[in-house]
């Protein structure tokens, strides 16, 4: 039987904030938040947002080609479905287009402030709220809630020389749409999922492309089918066809993209047939023994995320396309220079190279994040475990939120997981209101708790069987662990966030 811990006075600190809640960021998990207190009958908020508009990497990322990996059917809110998606796999127009559709119809725009990038976070113990710095300004609020998804701050590759270059240099999340590539000679550094969407477009239009390579990735076919006027009319007005497009989707891809790696030794049949299935993939688009093999990973299937494409692997069949798979000693000024001595003569430089991910500390070195009795989220997540009770809290972090914690990706998509981890913000801010309390903070045993059960079930999970080693994958954060996928299903972790005791947490 459950005893309920009778409420707490009131602590009044003399200091009234000048906002209740703040969320950082204004991409999917900012809008769902939002969209998701707005629906819940919480309207004083407010969203930071250090872009010109909303969207995250679909506002960012524009380059040629982009689009979902995932189905659209699962790719979507569940209380905003669309059954007008026109294909299955939508590209990133269309994507950016549905989070300016839920933005409008929710009326959330009121609430952002655009252009306004925090900077640093820092928790006042005497006054029970959070000093927020921002580049224009300084303000305080009770309550901050973390949007920022796992790919924030682009990584730049450590290669000598990239100040040398004289030709146009490009990342994949800004692209210059204004350089036309046609008849240039263009390179790609990186082969992430980014690079497998555009690699193929570029070589369309470039007389010559060279990809360099350091880990070849497992890639899927990709059933990417328009869906006719029709069908979406069908999927719109037939009672039921969207909620079972999406949980059948959803689960599809929670079965291919996470159980692979997340859930235990039980898959290892399944990451076979999916090996099996990319290396069939790879045979058939790639007839040269030499090529394909610099094409095939050398460790095991699940390691780190795969991709989908029908493109891929023949685009390196192309006449005009080179894979290099020597080091890069040296950017030059005219091209890149390998270990090996080659010369690689060309007129603009792509950066496919990702992002420091959510929970690398220097994310937390460029925006602080601390409290006035001294904590550092930096210095503790360099040095101790990655870590956050149920994906969303720390006990040293009162009145903080994240919607994209250690161990809290799960389900089928990151919408999915979005609405889970809000969920699971708005029983503690309820429950908040309900005791009088301006002060809430997990309980450090119920930490330690989730730690040691998310620890225990990744050390049963696949990925501690396979040959990882040669992944370089975001999977294993900086300390090795396998923090960045919640190891459970997904329905484990939606059933969690509407029953975790809400007395893991305290109240003042």
């Amino acid at each position: 039987m459950t005893v309920e811990h009778p409420a707490t006075p009131v602590h009044v600190p003399g200091v009234v904030p000048d906002r209740h809640i703040v969320i950082v960021g204004a991409g999917i998990a900012g809008i769902g938040m939002a969209i998701i207190l707005r629906r819940n009958g919480i309207d004083d908020f407010t969203i930071s947002e250090r872009g010109d508009d909303v969207g995250g990497v679909w506002r960012d990322n524009v380059y040629p080609g982009v689009g979902a990996d995932v189905p659209s059917f699962s790719y979507q809110f569940s209380f905003e479905k669309n059954p007008h998606w026109s294909r299955l796999f939508p590209k990133g127009e269309e994507i950016k287009s549905y989070l300016d559709h839920c933005v409008e119809k929710y009326d959330i725009a009121r609430h952002i402030e655009f252009d306004t990038e925090v900077r640093e976070r820092q928790w006042s113990e005497d006054d029970r709220i959070w000093h927020v710095r921002t580049n224009r300004g300084e303000f305080t609020s009770r309550y901050v809630i973390s949007a920022l998804g796992p790919f924030v701050n682009a990584r730049t590759p450590a290669i000598p020389g990239l100040a040398d270059f004289t030709g146009t240099v490009m990342r994949s999340q800004h692209w210059d749409h204004d350089r036309d590539l046609t008849g240039t000679r263009v390179a790609v550094i990186g082969t992430g999922a980014s690079a497998v969407q555009l690699v193929p477009e570029v070589a369309e239009t470039a007389a010559h492309l060279t990809v360099f390579q350091r880990r070849p990735i497992y890639v899927l076919p990709k059933l990417d089918v328009s869906v006719p006027r029709p069908i979406q009319k069908a999927i719109g007005t037939v009672p039921g066809a969207q909620n079972a497009l999406r949980l059948a989707f959803t689960a599809q891809v929670e079965v291919l993209l996470v159980a692979v790696a997340a859930y235990g030794k039980s898959v290892t049949p399944l990451t076979r047939g999916l090996s099996a299935a990319s290396r069939a993939l790879l045979f058939a688009q790639v007839r040269e023994p030499e090529l394909r093999e610099k094409l095939t990973p050398e460790y095991d299937f699940g390691c780190k995320r795969p991709s989908v494409s029908n493109d891929w692997y023949r685009t390196f069949a192309r006449d005009n396309v080179s894979l290099v798979t020597e080091p890069i000693e040296r950017v030059t000024a005219s091209g890149v220079r390998t270990t090996d001595g080659a010369e690689h003569p060309i007129d603009v430089l792509v950066l496919a190279t990702g992002f420091h991910f959510a929970h690398e500390p220097i994310n937390y070195r460029l925006s602080p994040v601390g409290t006035s009795d001294g904590f550092d989220l930096a210095d503790f997540f360099e040095s101790e475990p990655l870590q956050s009770y149920e994906g969303v809290s720390l006990p040293q972090l009162p009145n903080a939120f994240s919607l994209f914690g250690p161990y809290s990706w799960s389900g089928g998509s990151y919408h999915f997981m979005v609405e889970t981890q809000a969920n699971h913000i708005l029983r503690v801010l309820r429950e908040a209101e309900r005791r009088g309390a301006d002060r809430v903070s997990v309980r450090p045993e119920a930490n330690a708790g989730f730690l040691e059960f998310v620890r225990a079930r990744a050390d049963n999970s696949l990925l501690a069987i396979s040959d990882c080693g040669a992944s370089n994958s975001y999977y294993f954060d900086h300390h090795g662990d396998f923090s960045s996928l919640r190891p459970t299903t997904g329905l484990q972790a939606w059933w969690t966030s509407r029953n975790f005791p809400l007395e893991d947490y305290t109240y003042a």
